[in-house]
């Protein structure tokens, strides 16, 4: 019988509210530039930062800059450790034919539909002529088709396909890598030094070929250049550790991980304060910064990622093991909310542009409503639409069955 790790559950939840508050306080960081980012003009800082708003709260730039550290990173590896079970449960071919349908479909439907509508909001602060008719020339008229917080999607689509294609053909290197998370047992100093390592070589190369942050598009396929390497190497760890069961290893609610949870916080706020330190030394521009200074931030990077998992996963652990009604509709509901929110949130900022508010006050604001107007709406869709449970409840992070 299908059984719910609570913890991991209650994470997913977690995440979601993480996201939501991440996307909703962007138009308020203190880094902001005066004017809004032109809509036609590269680089089309505007895909990442739609919204620029007068009010400004430095606390906002150090939650968003440990977010973009670890929050993605841990999303595809709370998504590898439920493809094992998945995928051992229905057989590559299944897998991958579901995962057409439960993150494909998706995808494809965010970015043809629910991106245009959020970035439609961005056109108009900048636009000369705000009709719907000018915004579809200047959209069609891009190099690419921004798809938004979708392109999460595409990325673990491939993943999936990876994971389901080794599966299929090579299947000794998946047992490779669960005899590997065995060996490496209940240690979470051992797994934070494994991530670290494996993680150094395939980020760091990547941030000095291209840069930190640089972006790459062909269509809605956007990628940021120095990560894929490093979404790999999360993805097929949290599939490592998920091949063992869910209370086994590091994912046991009493082990380790869970009583370390102090030790591995203090060390992500050390580790995120090195990597702020030095990369703040490569601003504003990334490659015109001397190489010295660019390696360094670069190594500081993985450490900073690895530990900032580590600690939300010890967290979850330690003081998420208990069923809570908010939480379980939280993470029932969070692969909805991921796809509905954008559009909410960025037309509230818009919309917030001229009140006289703080920006913690509108922040709060757009956040509440976001994730209430999301949340209302993946609970309504679903009970309207069978499609809706089948992605939401079993979406691209937790496929719960054991």
């Amino acid at each position: 019988m299908p059984r719910v790790h609570v913890p991991l559950s209650n994470l997913r939840a977690v995440v979601i509210l993480i996201v939501v508050a991440f996307h909703s306080v962007l138009p308020y960081l203190a880094s902001q530039p005066a004017q809004p980012f032109p809509f036609d003009e590269p680089p089309y800082r505007w895909v990442a930062f739609p919204i620029i708003d007068r009010e400004r709260f430095f606390g906002f730039d150090l939650f968003c800059a440990w977010q973009d550290v670890s929050l993605m990173t841990l999303m595809f590896f709370l998504a590898g450790v439920f493809t094992a079970p998945s995928l051992n449960r229905k057989g590559a071919l299944g897998y991958l034919s579901d995962r057409c349908w439960r993150i494909g479909l998706p995808f494809l439907l965010a970015a043809a539909i629910l991106a245009p509508l959020a970035y439609f909001a961005s056109y108009l602060t900048t636009a000369a002529d705000p009709t719907l008719d000018a915004f579809a020339r200047h959209w069609l008229d891009l190099p690419m088709w921004p798809a938004g917080p979708a392109w999460f999607l595409w990325q673990l689509f491939v993943l999936s396909a990876i994971a389901a294609a080794l599966q299929a053909f090579a299947p000794r290197w998946l047992e490779s890598l669960s005899s590997f998370a065995a060996r490496l047992g209940d240690r979470p100093l051992a797994v934070f030094v494994a991530l670290v390592a494996v993680s150094t070589l395939s980020y760091v190369p990547l941030a000095l070929a291209f840069s930190a942050w640089d972006w790459a598009s062909l269509g809605p396929f956007a990628v940021q250049l120095s990560r894929p390497l490093t979404y790999l190497v999360y993805f097929f760890a949290g599939f490592a550790l998920g091949s063992r069961g869910f209370d086994r290893g590091l994912l046991q609610s009493s082990g380790a991980l869970s009583r370390h949870w102090l030790l591995l916080l203090a060390l992500a706020i050390v580790t995120m304060s090195t990597w702020g330190l030095l990369t703040s030394l490569t601003l504003p521009d990334w490659n015109a910064s001397p190489f010295a200074y660019r390696l360094m931030a670069a190594l500081a990077f993985p450490p900073a990622c690895a530990s900032g998992v580590l600690s939300l996963l010890a967290i979850a652990l330690r003081f998420l093991n208990r069923r809570d009604r908010i939480l379980d509709s939280l993470s029932a509901n969070a692969y909805s909310i991921y796809l509905l929110h954008y559009v909410a949130v960025v037309w509230l900022q818009y919309a917030l542009l001229a009140v006289a508010l703080s920006a913690v006050a509108k922040g709060a604001i757009v956040f509440a409503l976001a994730l209430g107007a999301s949340w209302a709406a993946s609970t309504g869709l679903r009970s309207l639409v069978p499609l809706l449970p089948v992605w939401a409840s079993k979406g691209t992070v937790a496929d719960q069955r054991r």
